[in-house]
């Protein structure tokens, strides 16, 4: 069953949304997801071919364990990390993830919690406050729980060539992609929380970029993402534009974190042998937190499954390097991991101390604390990964 879905395809599959009424009803049951028995993996049972069976039954086969992912705009690496995904975890009629085209991490919130057929959706971290507390959308943080932090999107400002700082963008018109974008949402809240006062415009990027390139009409273009953003990267800029540094202080401790723009991600835009200092805010893989009454609760757990078994294949060329900087056990500030993924890293725990204590002599081990726990996992889940991919 093929898995990798046309951006017009993807797109279309959201016209039969609606309003779930089971979403409505469901959150909350979520807490009995954590006393929640295990299901087990089992190996699928000889089934009977789909052809020639009737429509009805080929329908409900083929639907059985479609995971819908809401991943972003097109041009994002969501939407690419997603499509890799589906590569990986295809298992014909046993698991097929769908990437879906939306309107971006900020407003998959809405996807995630209102869309039928959305199981996954990629959210940017900064976002489920908001939601909560300024849209007022009850248990927010019972509701949406994460699977994993999937990577840090980078705060990318292009800026003219008369733009020196970020200060010389006040009183000027700074574009920030369509409504519902990461960079919609993220982007003023830098501006503002930095006392900088822009003229915010939110038109498509591909139509601010273009007009840069002719007139002084867009002074910036702000984009947030995961390097590298492939329009700055393929483009051909005129001499003078660049990418400005966004400096990290006290005012985006809370809810952003350091990070760098290099050379190498951008050689067109930054000097060999130069960096740009940014900051980036967590993007992670979130899920809805079903009761485990629920049928959709299976088709969530059946992905955690095939995420965790085929996690090392992803971490492998020639999917995207990000990849490689993903940790499942990392916790995310302000979230809650989603409770039957708790319970994955609980068994890989249980392994990987279970392997440390055959093979270290008990005279050696260090002292068994929160911390030296900590530390043993971390070393040991690697090393199991590849111990299991090996066999």
């Amino acid at each position: 069953m093929l898995v990798r879905v046309s951006a017009v395809f993807a797109a279309g599959f959201m016209l039969f949304a609606g309003p779930d009424p089971v979403a409505a009803q469901s959150f909350t049951q979520g807490a009995n997801i954590a006393q929640a028995a295990p299901v087990a993996r089992q190996k699928p049972a000889a089934r009977v071919p789909l052809e020639g069976l009737p429509e009805a039954e080929m329908r409900r086969r083929i639907n059985a364990w479609v995971v819908g992912v809401a991943a972003g705009k097109l041009e994002g690496t969501p939407v690419r990390l997603v499509e890799e995904m589906s590569r990986v975890l295809d298992d014909g009629e046993d698991m097929q993830v769908l990437p879906i085209i939306t309107r971006g991490p900020s407003s998959n919130v809405h996807a995630l919690l209102y869309l039928r057929g959305i199981d996954l959706a990629v959210i940017n971290g900064d976002v489920l406050d908001y939601f909560g507390r300024v849209k007022k959308i009850p248990l927010i943080q019972q509701r949406i729980n994460y699977i994993t932090q999937l990577f840090n999107s980078e705060v990318h400002v292009l800026a003219r060539p008369e733009i020196r700082s970020l200060a010389d963008l006040a009183g000027k018109n700074v574009n920030f992609n369509t409504k519902g974008t990461s960079a919609a949402f993220t982007g003023p809240v830098v501006f503002d929380r930095l006392g900088i006062k822009i003229n915010k415009t939110f038109v498509p990027h591909p139509i601010a970029m273009q007009e840069m390139k002719k007139s002084d009409k867009y002074a910036a273009v702000v984009f947030v993402t995961g390097k590298p953003v492939r329009p700055l990267v393929k483009k051909k800029w005129p001499k003078g534009f660049r990418l400005l540094p966004v400096p990290y202080s006290s005012k985006m401790a809370d809810s952003f974190l350091p990070s760098t723009l290099e050379a190498q991600d951008y050689p067109k835009l930054i000097a060999k042998g130069s960096q740009v200092r940014t900051i980036a805010v967590p993007t992670v893989l979130a899920a809805f937190n079903w009761s485990s009454k629920n049928p959709r609760y299976a088709r969530v757990k059946k992905f955690v499954d095939y995420l965790f078994d085929r996690w090392d294949r992803l971490q492998k060329k020639p999917f995207h390097p990000k990849w490689q900087e993903i940790n499942l056990a990392a916790e995310i500030p302000g979230w809650r991991r989603l409770p039957m993924v708790q319970q994955k890293l609980n068994e890989r725990r249980i392994a990987a101390e279970r392997d440390a204590r055959t093979a270290t002599p008990a005279s050696t081990t260090a002292p068994y604390n929160n911390k030296t726990q900590e530390q043993l996992f971390n070393e040991f889940l690697k090393w199991y990964d590849q111990r299991e991919a090996r066999r």
